[in-house]
């Protein structure tokens, strides 16, 4: 089986969407993580779910987890909507991350190779040309590897 059987449509977004429109988007889709595409609907870069949960997470709270502690629980539970302009691509690192991504060729034994190394339960499935055709996640995987029951 390639990628391309495999393969769903899953949103994505850019980095010039709020970070807050990204959390949104993940989790009334129920992914494990984020396609983070660029003007040309190529995969700039995949974000498991852990990171862009962390782009909610204020940068001084992220370095200094005591100060954390310190954030009345009324605060602390409505943190992430303090988010305001901020957007996807002020919270990404200033160097390129490596997004992510198979051809719609690639063999289940690539994709997982691909998920366990790069540990993201998403991987973006581009063409030819490098644009996005869609999106792999771990569940579909894992699902479709198991569904014939254990090795004999």
């Amino acid at each position: 089986m390639r990628a391309r059987e495999l393969v769903e449509q899953v949103p994505t977004v850019t980095r010039d969407d709020p970070v807050a429109t990204a959390v949104q988007v993940m989790a009334r889709a129920h992914l494990p993580g984020l396609i983070v595409v660029d003007g040309g609907s190529r995969p700039f870069t995949v974000l498991p779910g852990t990171q862009v949960l962390l782009l909610t997470v204020p940068r001084a709270h992220r370095e200094g987890p005591a100060l954390a502690r310190t954030i009345d629980e009324p605060h602390a539970d409505a943190f992430w909507q303090e988010l305001g302009a901020l957007s996807v691509g002020d919270c990404l690192p200033r160097t390129a991350i490596r997004p992510a991504t198979v051809r719609e060729d690639a063999t289940l034994l690539e994709i997982a190779a691909l998920m366990g190394r790069m540990r993201s339960p998403l991987v973006a499935v581009v063409d030819a040309a490098g644009a996005l055709v869609g999106a792999i996640t771990l569940d579909r995987l894992l699902t479709h590897l198991t569904a014939g029951g254990p090795p004999a």
